[in-house]
């Protein structure tokens, strides 16, 4: 399996849709099919019946996953893209806009 580009407690940028230019933490990420969740990002309704754990039901709000083509990860305040670079016996990320690694 590939290594994923994005990982669960990176800094993300949306740079595409609704909630365009906002960061968010990444919360989990589905490689599978290329999904990420983003805290507070990407917020939708839910209505909720009325059930035995919830008496009243009503309205919730929660956050959806984002395709991992529209998100950009950010680091030291600037979106970057991300390589790999094997250092000794390990394979690590490589921010491409400054060299640095990112683990």
């Amino acid at each position: 399996m590939a290594t994923s580009k994005i990982k669960k407690g990176d800094t993300v940028r949306v740079i595409a849709g609704k909630d365009l230019g906002k960061e968010g933490k990444v919360t989990s990420v589905d490689v599978k099919n290329h999904k990420v969740l983003v805290e507070g990002i990407n917020k939708v309704t839910k209505h909720n019946k009325p059930s035995a754990q919830n008496q009243n039901g009503g309205i919730s709000e929660k956050e959806a996953p984002l395709d991992l083509s529209n998100v950009m990860l950010v680091v030291d305040g600037k979106t970057t893209r991300v390589g790999f670079k094997v250092d000794g016996d390990k394979k690590v990320r490589v921010a491409k806009a400054t060299g640095k690694t990112i683990d």
